[in-house]
């Protein structure tokens, strides 16, 4: 980008600067032979980068929204109704302590996934289970609100709606509280076939392997792109099957170190997916088998960081999906292809950490808040190929 291109000067010329970086692009690819997944041989091994080009990105599209495809995404999972309290620090065994700040919201890793997206200008449907009670119904009523689909959320009447209670202190410190409740349910057996086959993507999140399992089986069968963030559970339950099946896997340090030491994927070094780490104050990294992409993250006053990895995934999907080159024919492995989805990423995870709630309130306009006037100053991105 020029110096006197958008964000210098105070205007707001994304059009411009997306005509700029298309003709870019173009060039590129007379020059180097692109294959369908953004250079290479077509099965996502990436060319030599040669002396014409380097292999950071120093212009990224960073208007997505520009584009005329507009990714729909099944998120399958757990939706919960969240109580998010802050308080100066958390009471010491029969103590007491004041409450700063009680809120109310939405919640569950596949709720919050399916509403960051539709904020990034996305579809969503969840796939997922509610109780019969007021809970669930607020639950199923902010779902709707957002924009997102619930009409393949299975009530069950005989279960309460999960709820989990956060308890953040000054320091950011964190208390979870949770039921169970009815947020399991939903199994294979409500599975609509073909809202899955006309879906772009699934998403799937912590929920019984099984589920996960089928659900990522009948993704493949209707040749729909898969994505799992297991969570914190990942160690105590058996979702190798729903792993190994995955496009793309979400994870924070400590889960990959916990899924290498417990199955034959080493998400460190992964020989036939894209993982892409969070790695909290750190940033995260995009891995893949041909090298990896870093960013480090954001300079944001964090209050709460609830939310932010299921943040991170929608800006992450709600980018790559987006791009053809990227997703054209499955998920490419060339790292460089990551550049601008790990930025929006970052930013996304950025914006729930300063939310209160689990439930951030993602758009592009945020995202380009976050990542201020000049996109390009703030890359700082690492590749190894």
């Amino acid at each position: 980008m020029s110096d006197d291109g958008p964000g210098r000067d105070g205007t707001d010329d994304w059009e411009e600067e997306l005509a700029e970086w298309d003709e870019e692009v173009s060039e590129w690819e007379a020059d180097a032979g692109t294959g369908a997944n953004g250079g290479g041989s077509g099965d996502g091994t990436p060319d030599d980068p040669g002396p014409d080009r380097d292999p950071v990105d120093d212009d990224p599209d960073l208007e997505p929204e520009s584009s005329g495809r507009v990714p729909k995404v099944v998120s399958a999972g757990h939706i919960n109704w969240d109580v998010t309290i802050h308080v100066e620090r958390l009471p010491e065994p029969d103590g007491e302590t004041r409450i700063d700040l009680l809120e109310q919201s939405g919640g569950g890793s596949a709720a919050n996934v399916a509403v960051g997206l539709v904020g990034l200008g996305g579809q969503s449907v969840v796939f997922g289970s509610v109780g019969g009670d007021e809970s669930g119904a607020l639950a199923l009523r902010e779902l709707a609100s957002a924009g997102v689909d619930p009409g393949q959320v299975l009530v069950d009447a005989d279960a309460p709606t999960s709820v989990k209670y956060a308890i953040v202190d000054g320091s950011g410190e964190l208390l979870m509280l949770a039921n169970d409740g009815a947020n399991e349910s939903f199994t294979a057996a409500e599975l609509d076939r073909n809202t899955l086959a006309a879906a772009d993507h699934l998403h799937l999140t912590g929920q019984q392997p099984e589920t996960a399992a089928a659900l990522a089986t009948a993704a493949g069968e209707a040749g729909t792109t898969r994505s799992f963030d297991p969570g914190r559970r990942v160690g105590d339950r058996e979702f190798e099957a729903a792993l190994h099946a995955a496009d793309v896997l979400f994870l924070n340090a400590p889960e990959a170190d916990a899924i290498a030491d417990a199955t034959d994927i080493d998400p460190w070094e992964p020989d036939d997916r894209v993982v892409a780490i969070k790695l909290g104050e750190e940033g995260a990294t995009v891995r893949t088998p041909h090298g990896d992409v870093s960013h480090p993250g954001f300079d944001v006053d964090a209050v709460d960081t609830v939310g932010a990895g299921d943040a991170f995934a929608a800006g992450f999907l709600g980018a790559a999906l987006r791009d053809p080159e990227i997703t054209g024919g499955g998920f490419s492995h060339d790292p460089r292809d990551y550049q601008v989805p790990l930025l929006v990423a970052n930013a996304c995870g950025g914006i729930a950490a300063e939310t209160v709630t689990a439930r951030a309130d993602l758009s592009w306009e945020r995202v380009r808040s976050v990542m201020g006037e000049s996109p390009e100053s703030d890359l700082l991105i690492e590749i190894r190929v």
